[in-house]
């Protein structure tokens, strides 16, 4: 069952209490999850089981999107507040330098978490900031449209369009290459998630200027990408080779954006590997 954490964060006004709800599961070297835009840690079940058998593995709700509370008064929805809170975070759940999986805002933080030292190992899938501008327009846009209608179709729809593989499609077929294998309750806590998250407006605006520009050479590296992510094209990932060299690139054949419910083997085996 997921756990609620609360611990002290700096802000400009003075210490302030977050509250971070998380997975835990499984023992040995702890390993972070950090999930996308809009979406909370339910989006790593589907490898949570796999990567415990070896690891302590922590899928964690960011501040402001699923159960987690909103950032306290004062600290921005940029890399600048929400990394120190992700560093409270670690020490209040006793991790240092964990390893750190992320998915897209999940994977541009674990980036910014291994250019600063703050953790052991990334493995960054389709992390954001390495599109042109015309492409993050688009992600934005198709984003911004996923947030409008989970916020205009009344919970039965959502419940009604979800019981069936076109439903699901249509609900969440711009992240998932496999719609269809996403089960129903699945996609109607995603919609709620998306729905409810506080962070969203902020966040999204917080990523609409500046690219990941960082070369990372003294953290092991992964960047993973979807063949079939519809979100952020896999091109994205040549670019982000190149900005970090040393990192290791890999491709996830039939995957979407949020890779994990494509091909979950595939995805656990990455991470397991990226983290050894």
């Amino acid at each position: 069952m997921p756990a609620s954490l609360s611990f002290s964060v700096a802000t400009p006004g003075g210490p302030r209490t977050a509250r971070v709800v998380h997975e835990r599961r499984g023992a040995g070297r702890p390993l972070v999850l950090l999930h996308g835009i809009g979406h909370h840690w339910q989006a790593w079940e589907p490898v949570l089981d796999i990567l415990a058998v070896d690891r302590d593995v922590i899928a964690v709700d960011l501040p402001g999107f699923g159960a987690s509370d909103a950032l306290p008064d004062g600290i921005p929805y940029d890399l600048d507040g929400v990394i120190p809170v992700l560093d409270a975070l670690f020490e209040a759940l006793g991790v240092k330098r964990p390893d750190v999986a992320g998915n897209s805002l999940g994977g541009l933080i674990a980036l910014e978490l291994g250019r600063l030292g703050l953790v052991r190992s990334v493995t960054a899938l389709s992390p954001a900031r390495f599109w042109t501008e015309a492409e993050r327009r688009y992600a934005f846009g198709v984003l911004s449209a996923m947030r409008a209608g989970a916020r205009a179709l009344p919970p039965p729809m959502v419940a009604w369009l979800a019981r069936g593989a076109v439903g699901r499609a249509a609900l969440t077929g711009a992240i998932y290459a496999r719609p269809a294998r996403r089960s129903p309750d699945a996609v109607v806590a995603e919609t709620r998630a998306l729905r409810e998250a506080v962070g969203f407006g902020a966040t999204l605006a917080a990523g609409s200027s500046g690219l990941f520009t960082h070369d990372i050479r003294d953290v092991p590296v992964t960047i993973a990408w979807g063949s079939r992510d519809r979100l952020m094209p896999r091109r994205q990932g040549v670019r982000a080779k190149r900005v970090i060299p040393g990192a290791r690139l890999v491709r996830l054949p039939g995957c979407g954006h949020v890779p994990m419910n494509d091909d979950p083997a595939l995805v656990a085996r990455v991470i397991l590997d990226g983290s050894r």
